[in-house]
């Protein structure tokens, strides 16, 4: 046949993906963590590596590099200067200079004017809570520069309940203040909202975790909609590294295959997620030995054994649309 692929299926058009986040010589966080399971999905990735360290600060040494915010220009540069700086994507994560993600901003504008159909995917990484207790690990100056120039030319954002709190000036305790939140995030620009972990009460109990998420799209007459929904995950209990820049680059694959489905997307995401986490914590306390806790090393997740359940999740978390 003229024009088809011998096997029938149909092309997809490329989808290229430019991911701004740390790079680790050892193990998964940052684009470790997200360039393999994009790659699995289909997606080409475009990496820019904010910092190369021998391996995530979580273990007792490390060493490396960091990249500034004129080498991160210089590396645009090169790409503009050979027109190839054209994205569908833009991904970010853990960043610690206020210059280096104020030039993030400035890329994402300039690629937002090359394709208008550009989403960008922020995950505004600044901070936890630790025993009802949130504090930042990231410099107090970021908070203004993530709410007053990143938020608004984000499309989707990851925040977890902290962030979350931090960028509206809001705090939490029930779903309806979550809502709240998520519909003040979306004012503030994004149409996907997506606060991937919180305090709230999951009504499976303790060992649970709720997400919500929140996906408002205004249709051609004016009129917006708004999907939004729950999930309640299994705790894992251990600390992992590297779950958060996981979770948002398979966000942006799922919402780029299901893009009017955020439950589906969520479904999938999260789904994937526990695959991955609990071959992780397996292996993690069969290297420790029986009684020993795991260490960092230890707990480095387990991305290439998952490579069909990121491809292909069963769907072990549903979500309930709110």
């Amino acid at each position: 046949r003229a024009g088809g692929r011998a096997d029938g299926a149909a092309m997809e058009p490329e989808c290229r993906v430019l991911s701004i986040q740390s790079h680790v010589v050892r193990g998964y966080v940052g684009n470790k963590a997200a360039t393999f399971p994009l790659q699995v999905l289909g997606f080409e990735v475009d990496t820019v590596n904010s910092v190369q360290f021998s391996n995530h600060t979580g273990y007792s040494h490390w060493k490396g590099q960091v990249l500034n915010s004129d080498e991160l220009h210089e590396l645009y540069e090169g790409l503009k200067l050979n027109k190839v700086n054209r994205y569908d994507y833009v991904l970010t994560g853990y960043t610690r200079d206020t210059s280096f993600l104020a030039m993030v901003v400035d890329i994402v504008q300039e690629l937002k004017q090359q394709n208008s159909n550009l989403v960008y995917v922020c995950d505004p990484v600044m901070g936890d809570k630790w025993n009802g207790e949130g504090s930042m690990y990231v410099p107090k100056d970021l908070l203004p520069v993530y709410r007053d120039k990143v938020v608004p030319v984000a499309d989707i954002i990851t925040p977890n309940q902290f962030e979350a709190e931090l960028l509206t000036g809001r705090k939490i305790y029930t779903e309806k203040d979550a809502l709240e939140v998520m519909d003040m995030l979306h004012a503030m620009g994004p149409e996907t909202v997506v606060i991937t972990s919180s305090d709230l009460q999951a009504s499976l109990g303790n060992d649970y975790l709720i997400a919500l998420g929140s996906h408002r799209k205004t249709k051609a007459d004016g009129t917006r909609i708004t999907q939004r929904i729950r999930m309640e995950s299994p705790k894992v209990d251990a600390v992992f590294v590297g779950t958060g820049d996981l979770f948002a680059a398979m966000l942006l694959a799922w919402t780029h295959k299901h893009p009017n489905n955020l439950k589906v997307a969520c479904e999938k995401t999260v789904s994937a997620m526990q695959h991955v986490l609990q071959r992780t914590i397996k292996s993690a306390k069969a290297q420790a030995g029986e009684g020993n806790k795991p260490n960092s090393a230890q707990l480095e997740l387990r991305m290439v054994q998952s490579k069909k359940d990121i491809e292909n999740p069963e769907i072990i978390v549903k979500a309930t649309v709110l």
